[in-house]
């Protein structure tokens, strides 16, 4: 038959098969559906399954493991402290050119911040923050929350003097306020529930185009009392801060008199009263009134740093995370007796990897004799390995200074061999030496238990096959023993590298001022200077050194070798 009619066959017979479809209709399973469809709707029924089964685990590797590292990485450029701190402030300095002093716009737009921040209690904290950049800012800003109330007061007794109204707070709430509050403000004072919160205030319609600062600034007071988590207090009842004041006089001296005239609303007569009388008020120079409250505002580097770190997000934790810093004249390093950190990032990565092949070192016979050792003798010797972790880790590092100091037992037994004498005694504690002897101890159980689960697989005939064909012990130990403990050796290093470098507490302890870990700063960051910025960036680089070093075993020794048994 040849190869032509061979194909009209086939051809004919594929036909013979569509036609018979189409008269008979797609095959259906059991349930009446088409066949394609049931399998589907199975298979997606059972990729649903498979998924609610492991959902719990995920769940909780997101909310335990990959949450806490995004929000590490977060807080590692995060800096909204200052633009949410200083907004007016932050946008005056945009125009600034950093070659003199501030304008008084941007004293002033300071002095309704600085006077909002303290009444929050959040100037403080902008303090501590930009103390990690600039030394002394800190006191400046806890002075200055201090000494805020009075800016604007001369003006507060000037428009009081022309007039007592401006002393009430009715007067202010019906310039300020929108009739709407107004209304609802006077049904809540009305009724008898005290776990109602007063409505939030809010401005009177039109009144920002009369008075701008002096709504901006009114608007932050009145929410500022009514957002007093203890004690709030309502605008009805307070008498502004001078601040409102010293907004209003900078509206009326700067509008222009058709603004003033123009305005028909509350209190109409009082402001245009107040518009008449401004020319002749006694000025006060804002500059000199910050100078008389910390002379820091009216230094260039407390400027400078607010400018440098005003936007919401900084590279400035990673810089000092690497020894150098960001200033107003751009990146630079810091001084040389503060650096710091790449030294701690060497001797971190150095000591890492110093314990880890004293743990292969040390490790490699035990696991060897255990895995060839009768089951009984091994399971016996086995137990020795895990007693350690039946003992606190904080009681095993003291125990090790007890042993190393320069007075212990170690130092002593060595004094009575003769092998020192008594005034050359060894210094094994609070150094790189010490730190290294408690954590290889520590340790190394997690080298011994991966390798001798390996080794406990690897069948003996090998070696004794190896032997019968001419190896000598060392050969066929080399060839074909450790050739296969080498992915117990892989596991064992991995689990040994990733947790000496992230060990604080043995080389607090033992480490003094040379054995400690970058660790240890991260440490110092979260709990005792409270810069979890920096914190956050120093874990941040250490997790990228750890996964360049894992990216460069798996090219070098491969991740697939790695085995537990």
């Amino acid at each position: 038959m040849s190869d032509a009619t061979a194909g009209n066959l086939s051809q004919a017979a594929a036909e013979s098969r569509r036609t018979d479809a189409e008269q008979t209709g797609p095959m259906l399973a059991a349930d009446g559906r088409p066949l394609k469809q049931s399998l589907n709707r199975a298979l997606r029924a059972q990729k649903l399954r498979a998924l609610a089964l492991i959902a719990p685990l995920l769940l909780f590797l997101l909310v335990t493991f990959v949450a806490p590292i995004v929000d590490m990485l977060f807080r590692s450029v995060e800096n909204q402290i200052v633009s949410e701190t200083l907004p007016r402030t932050v946008m005056a300095l945009e125009d600034w050119d950093e070659t003199d002093l501030p304008s008084e716009d941007t004293y002033a737009a300071l002095a309704y911040d600085f006077r909002e921040a303290a009444e929050r209690r959040r100037h403080t904290r902008l303090g501590s923050r930009l103390n990690y950049e600039q030394t002394g800012l800190s006191s400046i800003f806890r002075r200055s929350g201090r000494g805020i109330d009075d800016v604007g007061e001369v003006y507060a007794d000037q428009f009081i003097a022309l007039n007592a109204a401006w002393e009430e707070p009715a007067t202010w709430v019906a310039l300020m306020g929108d009739p709407d509050w107004i209304a609802a403000q006077a049904e809540w004072a009305a009724t008898e529930d005290t776990e109602a919160r007063e409505p939030s205030f809010r401005l009177a319609t039109g009144i920002e185009n009369v008075l701008p600062e002096t709504a901006d600034a009114y608007r932050s007071f009145a929410r500022a009392i009514q957002a007093e988590a203890r004690n709030p207090d309502s605008p009805v009842e307070e008498e502004p801060w001078n601040t409102v004041y010293l907004a209003l006089y900078r509206d009326l001296a700067a509008a222009p008199a058709s603004a003033i005239t123009g305005y028909s609303g509350p209190e109409e007569a009082l402001l245009r009263e107040a518009a008449d009388a401004v020319s002749g008020f006694e000025t006060v120079n804002l500059r000199e009134t910050f100078a008389e409250i910390e002379e820091g505002w009216v230094e260039m580097p407390v400027w400078g740093t607010i400018e440098t770190f005003s936007d919401p997000y900084t590279a400035g934790y990673f810089l000092a995370s690497v020894d150098l810093r960001l200033t107003p004249q751009g990146i630079e390093p810091v001084d040389e007796n503060q650096r710091i950190y790449l030294l701690l990032f060497q001797r971190t990565i150095v000591l890492s990897l110093s314990i880890m092949g004293l743990c292969v070192i040390l490790g490699y016979p035990i696991a060897f004799l255990l895995s060839n050792l009768p089951m009984r003798t091994s399971n016996l010797l086995l137990i020795l390995v895990l007693l350690p972790f039946w003992t606190s880790l904080l009681v095993r590092t003291s125990a090790w200074k007890v042993l190393l100091q320069q007075q212990g037992v170690i130092n002593d037994v060595l004094v009575w061999m003769g092998i020192v004498s008594d005034g050359a005694r060894l210094a094994l504690i609070n150094n790189q030496l010490g730190t290294v002897i408690a954590m290889t101890h520590i340790l190394l159980p997690f080298m011994i238990l991966p390798l001798y689960s390996v080794m406990k697989t690897i069948p003996p005939s090998y070696v004794r096959a190896a032997k019968s064909l001419g190896a000598t012990n060392w050969t066929a130990f080399w060839r074909v023993y450790f050739p296969q403990s080498v992915p117990g050796i892989g596991a064992g290093c991995i689990l040994v590298f990733i947790l000496s470098i992230g060990y604080y507490i043995t080389p607090e302890l033992v480490g003094g001022r040379t054995g400690i870990f970058i660790s240890n700063r991260i440490a110092f960051h979260i709990s005792d200077s409270l810069n979890w910025g920096l914190a956050a960036a120093l874990g941040t680089i250490l997790l990228v050194l750890v996964l360049v070093l894992y990216w460069l075993y798996d090219r070098i020794v491969g991740i697939d070798n790695v085995k537990l048994g």
